[in-house]
């Protein structure tokens, strides 16, 4: 069952938008920012081209239990919107969540606009935001240092 549940999440870094949107689109980067607290990320397959998208799991650490994803990549604007469906394995959650990724240049760095539309009945809508809070807490920790070339 469909459902039309919602998360909008909003936050600035001091990185570059071009920084930024490299995080969403690089492999190595996103099992690294991606999962929330506690989880590991597995990245089964990747290609990042309107089209194309990525399959990806999240391992509970704790209790060894995963979940997989589908991505389908709709829109790669660099540096301003990435929009993709989002999908679990899980056959009990057939839902296609749409999620949308602005980013805007601002004089201290980038703003970022998250939508996650269509969220799966079976998923509260408050582990969304904590689960996405976390991700971009990490993901602030891997793209605001501005490490010089030694």
């Amino acid at each position: 069952m469909s459902t039309t549940n919602s998360v909008h999440l909003h936050r600035v870094f001091k990185a570059p938008p071009e920084r930024v949107y490299r995080a969403f689109i690089d492999p190595a980067a996103m099992v690294k920012w991606l999962p929330p607290y506690g989880f590991s990320a597995t990245m089964h397959s990747f290609d990042a081209r309107v089209g194309g998208g990525y399959h990806m799991s999240f391992t509970n650490f704790s209790r060894d239990k995963s979940h997989s994803f589908k991505v389908k990549y709709l829109e790669l604007t660099p540096g301003r919107c990435i929009r993709h469906t989002d999908q679990f394995d899980d056959p009990s959650m057939p839902e296609q969540m749409q999620v949308t990724v602005l980013l805007k240049e601002v004089a201290c760095g980038t703003d970022v606009s998250i939508t996650q539309e269509l969220i799966p009945q079976a998923i509260p809508v408050e582990f969304c935001y904590l689960g996405w809070q976390e991700s971009l807490n990490q993901l602030a920790n891997l793209v605001d240092p501005d490490i010089p070339d030694q």
